[in-house]
């Protein structure tokens, strides 16, 4: 496999460890592109566009990246909070009032962004039509009773998180969460990352077709399996895990343009691996003049909010404000590094004591959904090469 791109001096071991996915982890085509104190070190690419094609990977290929998408959506609220247009520990109802239908007076939006809220499942599942519309997935929301009493447990909301959030920003700002991304993230930072994919960047053909891909066989290893308890959450169709995944049923080809046009803050924004990780190292830090998070709301992102058994995951997570921290459901680099995986493979996070800044696409998903064995190769090659 040819691998292009460069590396700063010390990083070598990276270029060595993004090859090695392509040949023994079955990377069909990726990027990867990592940050240190807001100058790039690592620009990588290889692979083909499509996970099915032969065109090549480019510098300026897109991909879905999925949940990954969760942590740029998390950055809008605690901006918002930063500029003191939003309270986190106001009631989710008094900038939403329909919101509190059904015993959700007390969801505050805190419990939106740490995965509190009590609300990863809908009764009634949306049709992929009814999801790209952006009053559907709120109104739904809206009229469903928590699961459980909001505040008191978390489990992971792996589709409402993003209705909830998206109907926050715009009932706040008076625009959607792609919307307010485009013009207050991405756009002053030059950072390829779209929550609704331009008409024009869609006929660009500037996003690679995206598909399943299965692992390869281990060698000299026994194959890891899941726990019993995961794999039968995933397989029981009453299970919150499968109710919470399946908040939209059939969900829409991936690589339609409707629905890469659409915005869904949950899992469909559109990136290049460069424009995920200069959007965390912007996080943290200075990017070509650009700051986005002061140190308060650094800390704010990854102080501890929620922790042990994931009711919808079914393993221990851990969880800041819209973000997961460090832990062995989604190793970063060190105990203080913030991001969010996206199922499938992809990765953005930040690590503020390095100054780190990783964002990984491809256009293989797995079956991986928030430690996938590509992107954990690369976070451990970084980390050796610090």
């Amino acid at each position: 496999m040819d691998v292009n791109g460069t590396v700063a001096e010390g990083f070598e071991p990276v270029r060595d460890a993004f090859a090695r996915n392509f040949e023994a982890l079955g990377d069909r085509g990726a990027a990867l592109a990592v940050y240190r104190d807001g100058r790039k070190v690592v620009d990588l690419w290889a692979g083909t566009k499509d996970v099915d094609g032969t065109e090549p990977w480019q510098p300026g290929t897109a991909q879905v990246v999925r949940s990954a998408t969760k942590g740029v959506a998390a950055a809008v609220l605690l901006l918002l909070r930063q500029r003191g247009e939003l309270d986190l520990d106001a009631p989710v109802a008094e900038y939403w009032p329909e919101f509190k239908a059904r015993g959700k007076e007390r969801v505050l939006v805190r419990h939106v962004l740490n995965h509190r809220a009590g609300l990863p499942v809908i009764d009634r599942p949306l049709t992929p039509e009814e999801a790209l519309d952006p009053l559907r997935g709120p109104e739904a929301v809206a009229a469903q009773a928590p699961v459980w009493e909001p505040g008191t447990d978390h489990g992971y909301h792996a589709l409402t998180y993003g209705w909830m959030l998206d109907e926050l920003v715009r009932r706040v700002t008076g625009l959607g969460a792609g919307e307010w991304i485009a013009r207050e993230i991405a756009g002053p930072l030059a950072a390829e990352f779209w929550l609704g994919l331009p008409e024009a960047e869609e006929a660009a053909g500037r996003a690679g077709r995206v598909g399943r891909v299965e692992a390869p066989e281990p060698t000299g290893a026994l194959r890891a399996r899941p726990r019993r308890s995961v794999t039968e959450a995933y397989q029981d169709p009453d299970s919150l895990t499968r109710r919470a995944f399946a908040a939209i049923t059939p969900f829409p080809d991936q690589n339609e343009p409707a629905y890469r046009a659409s915005a869904l803050p949950a899992t469909n924004g559109i990136a290049t691996a460069d424009g995920l990780a200069r959007i965390y190292a912007a996080l943290i830090g200075e990017v070509d003049g650009v700051r986005l998070f002061d140190p308060a709301t650094v800390e704010l992102a990854r102080a501890e909010e929620s922790a042990g058994p994931d009711r919808v995951l079914v393993v221990n997570s851990r969880f800041g404000l819209g973000y997961m921290l460090h832990g062995s459901a989604s190793p970063f680099l060190g105990a203080g590094s913030f991001g969010h995986p996206g199922r499938g493979g992809s990765l953005g996070f930040a690590d503020p004591e390095t100054g780190i800044a990783l964002g990984y696409v491809t256009n293989g998903f797995r079956k991986t959904v928030t430690a996938d064995p590509r992107a954990q190769a690369l976070v451990r090659a970084v980390r050796s090469a610090l």
